[in-house]
């Protein structure tokens, strides 16, 4: 069978640009996987995806005119039903036999097997392999079904009778298979070789595509479009670096464009040839935080604003058009015109809500529901600045800064900036405290208890923004859980996990020397008796728990390892990162799997000998009169010198030595076992020997239970 190389393109009406990309992908990856499903495209095919405002389209190499025939061995019934006393086909097997386009003389050629526990029988059969017409048929209905398309257009087709479903009206249909058009229909389309350029800058009033091969050439030199998302995405930084450096080297400094990769994204897709452009605002607009400004130019208007080497903002931007004109003087001065009221307004709101101080504000908190079944903001405020509070305190910070803090942090969501702009709050809580005049650490707890926001987010900074932060979440996470809103599968509207794992890490990462498990009962202490479930504490700890295993797995380490530290740590998670490290280097020693076994077989004997001797191995110490064979006797002194070097490494954090220094103890650990009965029959030397391996337990499980390493 012959292969060439096959091109299909839809053309549509402006396709949503924040859904491009996506759409564009599965278009190509869901035709070409059908078609290699069907035979029609080798494994080894090279799919190539094209996407723009007004296109999806895929180049798939060497598809075949038809699929290779196919042997199958098809199931046909069980011998009982399939053939009489005398061995004749009955009625059931002959209608089945009909259907696969046989008939009763193939009944020598059929085949007998057990499948379960009936004899069956089994028809050796060809299938003809699917032709591309008939295939690239069925490949365009199943692409279209599995397009992740948020919400369909029903649309009437111009016999008007008939209507469609699709994301938008689509226009045209290509199909070409090398030179060759594949007769196939959709959405009412029939396939052809047209398609349409640009609007404006195409050079031609139609596109007509001579082969599969020349789609995305002719496109660029007839149609003035850029067809590969990525290509016109790779044209786009191009355009506005340069941009950037020409503006930069007018200006005799350096100037780069805000880094915004959804931006990017969504900029590639509302242009079909990219042409940037530099416009500029007036200086005086850069009175206005410069979050606000670089927010309306990116949300409202697609503009990439143009930042100094510090990072700060300058008074230019770039526009990306899809026309290049001779003249850009209208393009640039018509965008120029349209910023410059959004920039504006936020001047307008900036300095209204500067007229009313921060503070002013926290009562109208209490007309604003949080949750109907937790009160307002302003109770939950309330609630946040007493753990503020607490936490300040076991931080050693500013309380009283931190309280303050707290109880501003919300009063933003009742200003006009963030009223339009619901993406600046605590940022222009931040603005408007300082104004106010707020201390620094208190503006910088406002915008900073918000974070992390996302994964990789940047973290608190200093202890009062810390403890905000994590009073905010724990709040959340205590109220939320609490009333029964607990995650489901990806449904998570409270953003519990995002809470769960900004805890963690802000006391991981910053370090933070604070119990988990204490952080969550003083934050369900302070809700009103009877507003949470019973055991809101405990489901709480578990979840948290689980994220922190689910974090710990993202950071490389081994299972095995962290359910060793987490034995041990006792909420104390600060600690938790260093002394994985140190498990992974114990744990690459040669004799790590021995002492985890030595520690797993002292860890069994431990807990028979307090089933029986209870209270009495608790207060039991070792009596060296009482160690009477040698091997318990050089045990104990190997124990005693190593006991001071692994204290000074706990102390110091050096966790790997703490472990490494357990080699040592080795060969007097397996000759203990050799030559010592410590279940004897004597109850003093057996009590005794029990706590000789207590503290030998003690002085093994420091940084981590290593039992938990023995496989």
């Amino acid at each position: 069978m012959s292969a060439k190389n096959l091109l299909v393109e839809l053309f549509v009406e402006e396709l949503p640009p924040k859904s491009l990309k996506k759409l564009g992908d599965s278009f190509a990856d869901e035709l070409s996987a059908s078609l290699k499903a069907q035979g029609l495209a080798g494994a080894d095919a090279i799919v190539t995806s094209y996407a723009t405002p007004r296109r999806l389209a895929a180049h798939i190499t060497s598809v075949a005119q038809q699929a290779a025939d196919k042997p199958v061995s098809q199931k046909l019934m069980p011998v009982a039903v399939g053939l009489d006393a005398n061995g004749h086909a009955t009625p059931a097997l002959l209608k089945k036999l009909a259907s696969l386009g046989a008939d009763a003389s193939v009944l020598p050629q059929l085949k007998r097997a057990v499948d379960g526990k009936a004899e069956t029988l089994f028809y050796d059969n060809v299938i003809k392999g699917a032709t591309l017409s008939a295939g690239l048929q069925k490949a365009l209905g199943e692409t279209l079904l599995k397009l992740p398309i948020a919400k369909v257009m029903t649309y009437q087709l111009a016999d008007g009778w008939s209507s469609v479903n699709f994301v938008r009206p689509a226009h045209r249909l290509i199909a070409l298979h090398g030179k060759d058009i594949v007769p196939v229909t959709v959405l009412g389309l029939d396939a052809g070789r047209i398609t349409q350029g640009h609007r404006f800058e195409a050079s031609v009033a139609q596109v007509v595509v001579k082969d599969a091969d020349s789609y995305a050439a002719q496109l660029e030199s007839e149609g003035a479009v850029i067809a590969g998302f990525a290509q016109r995405r790779a044209e786009i930084v191009r355009q506005l670096n340069a941009a950037a450096d020409q503006a930069g080297a007018s200006a005799g400094t350096v100037f780069k464009p805000i880094a915004d990769e959804a931006l990017l994204d969504e900029v590639t897709a509302l242009v079909e040839r990219p042409n940037v452009l530099l416009g500029q605002f007036e200086q005086a607009f850069l009175e206005v935080p410069q979050e606000c400004l670089i927010l309306t130019m990116k949300a409202n208007q697609k503009y990439f604003p143009l930042l100094d080497n510090a990072g700060r903002l300058t008074n230019k931007f770039l526009i990306v058009s899809n026309i290049s004109p001779a003249d850009a003087s209208l393009v640039i001065g018509g965008n120029e015109r349209v910023v410059r009221p959004r920039l504006a307004d936020a001047k307008f709101f900036f300095d209204q809500d500067r007229k009313t101080p921060l503070a002013s504000r926290i009562d109208g908190l209490g007309k604003v529901v949080y949750h109907n079944l937790l009160g307002s903001q302003l109770q939950r405020v309330e609630r946040v600045a007493k753990l503020s509070g607490t936490i300040a305190r076991l931080l050693q910070a500013d309380k009283d800064q931190a309280v303050l803090a707290a109880r501003l942090a919300k009063a933003d969501l009742l200003t006009d900036m963030v009223g339009e702009f619901p993406e600046l709050q605590g940022i222009m809580g931040r603005y408007y405290a300082l104004h106010d005049g707020e201390p620094l650490a208190v503006g910088d707890a406002i915008e900073a208890h918000y974070r992390p926001r996302f994964a990789g987010d940047a973290l608190p900074q200093g202890p009062v923004s810390c403890a905000v932060a994590l009073a905010d979440k724990l709040e959340t996470l205590i109220g939320i859980y609490g009333i029964g809103q607990v995650p489901t599968g990806d449904k998570d509207p409270f953003g519990l996990r995002r809470h769960a794992l900004g805890v963690l890490r802000i006391l991981i990462e910053t370090p933070l020397d604070l119990s988990l498990s204490a952080l969550i009962k003083l934050a369900a202490a302070n809700f009103p008796a009877g507003m949470l479930g019973a055991t809101v504490v405990s489901d709480v700890e578990h979840f948290v728990a689980e994220r922190l295993r689910g974090y710990l797995r993202e950071q490389g380490f081994e299972v095995s390892h962290i359910e060793a530290v987490l034995a041990i740590l006792n909420g104390r998670i600060h600690e938790v990162l260093p002394r994985l490290q140190g498990v992974r280097t114990f744990a690459a020693l040669s004799t790590a799997k021995d002492l985890a076994a030595a520690n797993k077989r002292v860890q069994n004997i431990m807990r028979k000998n307090h089933e029986e001797l209870g209270v009495k191995l608790h207060d039991a110490r070792v009596d060296l009169a009482l160690l009477k064979e040698p091997a318990e006797r050089d045990l104990y002194h190997a124990m005693q010198d190593i006991t001071p070097l692994a204290s000074d490494y706990l102390e110091r954090r050096d966790y790997g030595q703490n472990l490494k220094i357990l080699v040592t103890l080795k060969p007097f650990i397996d000759d203990f076992f050799e030559k010592v009965m410590v279940m004897c029959e004597e109850p003093k030397l057996r009590l005794n020997r029990a706590a000789l391996l207590r503290q030998l337990g003690g002085l093994m499980n420091q940084v981590a239970d290593i039992s938990k390493l023995a496989t």
